[in-house]
């Protein structure tokens, strides 16, 4: 499960959503879901792929969507033989959405998954749900079903292999020298201010800092850059309005530039 979820009175704040979720047909194709086969590593896992294709003008969300975006949520309940399943996330793009801020892919999203089987001598079967936000005038919760039995001996798919080589840098490769977080309280939950040492990832840099806690969401921070620091400023709140406490380990930072994007785990404090 993604662990970013905008609190209920956010989302209906920044987005005109349908009332439920529909199959895709009933939105005439707006958005259709297949799964790719990447064969078997040489660690044992299966590597596949979520593919969403999308009609012309519309748009589908990232794990953090930004102020007008549906965060994508996935059941895998009805899979067999699965132990474990890592997704690699492409760097998005950053649209703007009526005066608002949204994060995520147009045209197609290909997302990679690498699944761990608990039995590797038995075939693993991806069956589940996943539901989306497709966005174009007006933004719209969509809910897809998959069902595939992954094959062991299906060759390199390019599809997965550009997907992948689309992911952000990690801090090490991105040379960041250090990511410090500090945290105050406010009247509705804490403020975190991101400070990160980095060469600059191109153009207008735009932080998005992920709280590590499915329960808490964290606002869209105020990006600056001062020579060779990057610092973000977010807010954190509780959808229950219950006080909560901020774990800097699980903090995520990504910062999406025009020459690539970079993902940090855990900042120290100060």
């Amino acid at each position: 499960m993604i662990a970013f979820k905008k609190p209920i009175a956010a989302a209906v704040a920044t987005c005109l959503c349908a009332v439920s979720p529909a199959p895709a047909q009933q939105l005439d194709g707006v958005v259709q879901l297949d799964v790719l086969d990447g064969g078997r590593t040489t660690n044992g896992t299966y590597l596949g792929a979520l593919r969403l294709t999308l009609q012309d003008g519309w748009k589908t969300y990232w794990r953090a969507p930004g102020d007008a975006g549906i965060p994508p949520q996935f059941d895998w309940t009805g899979s067999r033989n699965v132990g474990d399943v890592s997704i690699t996330w492409p760097a998005p793009d950053v649209f703007d959405q009526n005066g608002l801020q949204s994060i995520g892919y147009e045209d197609q999203l290909v997302l990679p998954v690498e699944i761990t089987p608990k039995n590797p001598a038995k075939p693993v079967r991806l069956r589940g749900e996943m539901d989306l936000g497709v966005c174009k005038d007006v933004c719209i919760p969509e809910r897809l079903d998959f069902d595939h039995t992954l094959d062991a001996e299906a060759e390199r798919n390019p599809a997965i292999a550009a997907a992948l080589a689309q992911r952000p840098f990690s801090a090490r490769e991105a040379n960041v020298s250090a990511a410090r977080c500090s945290l105050t309280p406010t009247a509705d939950g804490m403020q975190i201010e991101a400070r990160v040492t980095m060469p600059s990832a191109g153009g207008q840099e735009i932080a998005v800092i992920e709280p590590g806690n499915p329960v808490l969401w964290a606002s869209q921070p105020e990006t600056v850059r001062q020579g060779g620091t990057l610092i973000a400023k977010a807010e954190v709140i509780n959808a229950s309005g219950e006080p909560f406490a901020l774990d800097r380990s699980e903090i995520r930072i990504t910062v999406l530039g025009a020459n690539h994007a970079v993902d940090i785990q855990g900042c120290s404090a100060g």
